[in-house]
């Protein structure tokens, strides 16, 4: 998908610091998204300190912005 005229990948794979547990997900692409409940553990995450978003912390790949060199949210 294009954002911002650069070419950005939105599926990313979630992996949960607390249990492992992996889901793909669609980043969002009009805002950050902070919390991020567990499927399997039900642990809330939340972007670690100087990341923007979830994705940006325990994804497989960074969100949107992030990856069209933007600044984020």
């Amino acid at each position: 998908m294009l954002y911002n005229d650069k070419l950005v990948e939105l599926k990313s794979t979630l992996t949960c610091p607390n249990c492992g547990y992996e889901k793909e997900e669609i980043m969002p692409t009009n805002a950050c998204q902070f919390f991020y409940e567990c499927e399997k553990c039900k642990t809330m995450l939340k972007p670690l300190e100087g990341d923007c978003c979830v994705y940006c912390s325990y994804g497989s790949v960074k969100c949107p912005p992030i990856q069209a060199n933007q600044s984020c949210c």
